[in-house]
């Protein structure tokens, strides 16, 4: 029994002692549970944070990239900006200087006026221009100013060798090369006789009249004075100055130094809105036979402005011809002709649509034959390329304005087979300026803009699937809100029955008009302008250089001793 005790003690000492180490171990076990539950949720949460980073970055890059497309943008237009500061610099250096010169020309007129009774003299040489060509009192007031100014009058001889020259001009001379032989054989005998430093002569109003007696409503005699007056102008400004208006300006800014001409009030009957003409004196200065600037007078400067006027006078002239000579045809080619249901029936619906096109585009090669015409008649008679181009320039604006109205104003016009025509008659344009080159076409396609943007609406496919943003930024970025919903609402399919743009966009169009405040009727029409396009400074920086030395004067003066002076310089080896 003693035994068992021993071993029952034995045995309760054994199970207290791996109760006591049961309880020890028992808080690690659940320490260390409590442990790998605290591990697991920092590990969630740190996926958590590092896909919020994830997104934060990608977020970041996308706005990065934005930024630096942005800046490279600001860039451009940054870049653009700062050659518009430069360019207007210029702009206002050339300005002044204009001005300068023209406050000097004022100064001339002024004391001239003060000196002279107005109304004998100022209005006396306006109605020079256009009075009756078979007047007596030309000749008689070369006399009477031999009588009157004795030091600075004219002998019979050269009354004589005025009247031979002005005989001599009254012909078509030609051109030797490029160059208008009666231009330079005019400036030529005014520098001369130095008729442009006297304070009183007829002869300049001689010759604006026998020009004027010459012009006629033809368009090869219109482009042959159009050329002789341009290039009249430009010797003159190559040699004529203002009392002081040079003064203080050196070679390195006579690039820019101008003449700037006012308007001719008086002296045209007809003549339309003058522009503010000038004429830089540019490198030509130096080429002009070497000649050195000379101080003008009244008769002179008036002269140069008498010129001006008839530049303005038959460059409008000649735009006017061309147009009254298309206009006919343009009624004709912005609907397409129309096919009888007889026709229908008699041929296949190819041979009809073919027999149509040829129609239409008849009425187009007939535009692009007078467009070849006029062109033709400019180069043959040397018209400087700046001039001709403004004229196809000034052309083709007045074909957009016409056709586009048109197209918005006639409902029948805007079809999806009209549209085909009238972009296959555009065709025929495009190919003529190629034709023609950059040197006489110039930007003139690009005044099409509207009416070839009107027609790629017509024909563009799936228009109901296009959105406004896509219409306005791709298929017609130059039109108008008002322009757009005006196609939009017109626009009719006679050929697959498709449909116009949707509902929505129609109605957003009707919100921008509504935010803009445009809905006049007439809002979306063009307007032509027929005003002058063109400075004399912008002619003299595009014409070539003039060397008229080795021009031979024409049979009628060249054997008289009196023209000598006009006969080719021998060089001396």
């Amino acid at each position: 029994m003693q035994k068992k005790l021993d071993e029952a003690n034995a045995m309760a000492a054994m199970e207290r002692e791996a109760a006591r180490k049961a309880i020890d171990e028992a808080p690690k076990v659940v320490e260390e549970k409590e442990i790998v539950i605290e591990d697991t949720k920092k590990i969630e949460s740190l996926n958590e944070q590092l896909n919020d980073l994830k997104a934060k970055w990608e977020s970041e890059k996308k706005r990065a990239d934005d930024l630096e497309e942005c800046s490279e943008e600001r860039r451009i237009r940054l870049e653009e900006t700062e050659k518009k500061v430069v360019h207007l610099q210029e702009s206002m250096s050339r300005l002044e200087e204009k001005l300068n010169n023209l406050e000097s020309e004022n100064k001339v007129f002024r004391q001239q006026a003060v000196s002279m009774a107005p109304n004998k003299f100022l209005s006396g040489r306006s109605r020079s221009i256009i009075q009756d060509p078979n007047s007596p009192s030309v000749g008689q007031r070369d006399l009477a100013e031999i009588d009157d100014k004795p030091q600075k009058s004219l002998n019979v001889k050269q009354i004589e060798n005025q009247e031979l020259l002005l005989k001599c001009i009254a012909q078509h001379l030609g051109f030797a090369g490029n160059r208008p032989i009666a231009a330079c054989i005019i400036y030529k005998c005014l520098l001369q006789w130095r008729s442009f430093e006297v304070e009183k002569t007829s002869v300049f109003d001689r010759i604006i009249q026998t020009i004027g007696n010459a012009i006629e409503d033809n368009n090869d005699v219109l482009a042959y004075w159009l050329s002789n007056a341009s290039t009249l102008l430009l010797l003159l400004q190559c040699t004529l100055k203002a009392s002081g208006a040079t003064s203080g300006i050196g070679p390195q800014r006579r690039r820019s130094s101008a003449a700037l001409f006012g308007r001719m009030t008086s002296s045209l009957q007809g003549t339309p809105r003058a522009a503010d003409l000038s004429f830089a004196n540019g490198s030509l200065g130096n080429e002009v036979e070497g000649f050195n600037k000379v101080e003008a007078k009244y008769p002179a400067l008036l002269f140069k402005q008498q010129l001006t006027a008839y530049v303005e006078k038959i460059y409008g002239m000649i735009r006017d011809n061309l147009k009254k000579d298309i206009s006919p045809l343009l009624g004709m080619c912005i609907q397409a002709p129309r096919i009888s249901r007889a026709s229908l029936v008699k041929g296949s619906s190819r041979s009809v649509s073919s027999t149509a096109q040829q129609t239409v585009i008849a009425h187009w090669q007939g535009i692009v034959k007078s467009l070849g015409t006029f062109l033709n008649i400019l180069k043959t008679n040397h018209v400087p390329p700046f001039l001709v181009r403004k004229v196809f320039t000034q052309i083709f604006s007045f074909v957009n304005v016409q056709l586009f109205n048109s197209l918005l104003l006639r409902r029948e016009c805007c079809s999806f087979s009209n549209g085909e025509y009238v972009k296959a008659g555009l065709a025929e344009i495009e190919h003529w300026c190629y034709n023609a080159t950059d040197e006489y076409a110039g930007s003139a396609w690009d005044e099409l803009k509207h009416i070839r943007q009107a027609i790629a609406f017509l024909v563009v496919h799936q228009k109901p699937k296009k959105t406004l943003d896509e219409i306005r930024r791709d298929l017609c970025p130059i039109l108008s809100i008002q322009q757009l919903y005006r196609i939009s609402t017109m626009y009719w399919d006679d050929k697959y029955g498709t449909q116009s743009v949707s509902a929505d966009v129609i109605s957003s169009m009707r919100s921008s008009m509504t935010e803009e405040n445009s809905v006049a009727s007439n809002s979306f029409l063009l307007d032509d302008d027929s005003s002058i396009p063109f400075s004399l400074d912008d002619i003299s920086k595009t014409m070539d250089l003039i060397h008229i030395s080795d021009i031979e004067p024409p049979p009628l003066i060249r054997e008289n001793s009196g023209f000598s002076f006009l006969l080719p310089r021998i060089e001396s080896h």
